[in-house]
């Protein structure tokens, strides 16, 4: 049946007309957080997405409007506090899988179904269709983000040839956060001296040994873990360094098809083609203007990268302090209350840990600390066991 103005919606018309509203909203703010980490061509893709979702909710709004339905304000859909610091610090290309389940969940449950009414199974029809598109294109996306390839949909005549300019150029890089480094810092300095700590405990019921044990192991996990991150930002610079590098030996080489390249880009951006040659051609004779727009289009760097030192004192200090946490009962007094207090305050803190770890990987953070708070009672009592075997 069709519902005009004057019936009044059924609630499941209703209620489905509100879930895809609050979708829309939801998905163009999400939108709108990961494009703010993309380089500049992924970034501008993804507005125009948030745009379309945007466009997505005037549509339904009309419809809610004809069905005497109660729009509420945007500002009563929130993205929790969780998500907005998963779109901040997760990875890319595990927010972008989890935004293309997304679509394709609300293409299978939101906008699938018939609800009854034809004009709005009509209007979910074509918006359907449209998140189709959309989840298509984030698909791309977390391809080119996940194994470096350099395509993606075609949305303009200039990406075809684009495509095989960049198809030639195999030597990017891409680099990762410091913050993801000391949540798994912290995570391995927690993990690997608690296991230590119960080992000890088990061999010598607790002794003042386990401090000395404990502390040991905490000051050589945080060292090895700055050193290693030290290094590993350090040859991430060192790689962009080089790609950078790599780019102005092409400007002077290959000048012409350099500036067609970057041409083609600004194409991309909706730019005439008469335009985007003009601009492109304006740049090619400030060869450093020139480099800094190609490393920015073409492979996101367009600052400065990461900072070693930086990277190195947030893993070290994350290691150490989680390294810590099985060590403090040992401080203020030894035997079975002292384990049992370690084991309760680094199972706490396992649990803490794995749900920050959630931040990272997308999951739930209840299910992720409960996950690592189970690996803490494997490991605690496997080496716990470990040391009443092999006593000192």
């Amino acid at each position: 049946m069709s519902t005009n103005t004057a019936d009044v919606a059924p609630p499941e018309v209703r209620d489905r007309l509100l879930a895809a509203w609050r979708g829309e909203i939801e998905a163009a703010r999400v939108y709108e957080l990961i494009a703010a980490r993309m380089p500049p061509r992924e970034a501008e893709i993804l507005r125009r997405m948030a745009a379309a979702e945007g466009s997505h909710r005037q549509r339904l709004e009309a419809r809610m409007t004809e069905l005497s339905i109660d729009i509420p304000s945007p500002e009563s859909v929130h993205l929790s506090r969780w998500t907005r610091l998963q779109a901040r610090i997760a990875p890319v290309d595990r927010l972008l899988a989890a935004r293309e389940a997304a679509e394709d969940e609300e293409v299978g449950d939101l906008y699938k179904r018939p609800t009854g009414d034809a004009t709005t199974d009509a209007l979910l029809h074509d918006i359907r269709k449209e998140e189709r598109a959309h989840s298509h294109t984030v698909g791309d996306m977390r391809s080119r983000s996940t194994d470096g390839a350099q395509t993606e949909a075609p949305v303009h005549p200039a990406q075809e040839r684009l495509d095989k300019i960049l198809g030639r150029e195999k030597w990017h890089r891409t680099g990762g956060g410091w913050i993801s480094g000391a949540i798994y810092g912290a995570n391995d300095g927690l993990a690997a001296v608690f296991g230590i700590v119960a080992g000890v405990s088990g061999a010598t019921g607790g002794s003042s040994f386990v401090l000395t044990a404990g502390v040991s192991a905490a000051v050589a996990s945080a060292l090895s873990m700055a050193t290693g991150a030290f290094l590993a930002e350090r040859s991430e610079a060192e790689v962009a360094a080089a790609n950078i590098e790599r780019e102005r030996q092409e400007i002077a080489e290959r000048p012409e098809e350099e500036r067609e390249e970057l041409s083609l880009f600004y194409q991309l951006k909706g730019i005439d083609e008469a335009t985007a040659d003009a601009m492109a051609e304006q740049l090619s004779r400030q060869p450093d203007a020139m480099l800094r727009a190609l490393s920015a289009e073409e492979f996101g760097v367009a600052g400065d990268r990461g900072d070693p030192k930086q990277a190195a004192l947030a893993a070290g200090v994350s290691t150490g302090l989680g390294a810590i946490v099985p060590v403090i009962p040992f401080i203020f007094t030894t035997g079975t209350v002292a384990i049992v207090l370690a084991a309760v305050v680094s199972l706490i803190a396992h649990f803490l840990v794995g749900a920050a770890k959630s931040l990272v990987t997308l999951r739930t953070w209840w299910s992720a600390g409960l996950e690592m708070t189970l690996a803490g009672v494997i490991v605690g009592g496997a080496t716990y066991l470990v040391g009443l075997a092999l006593p000192t």
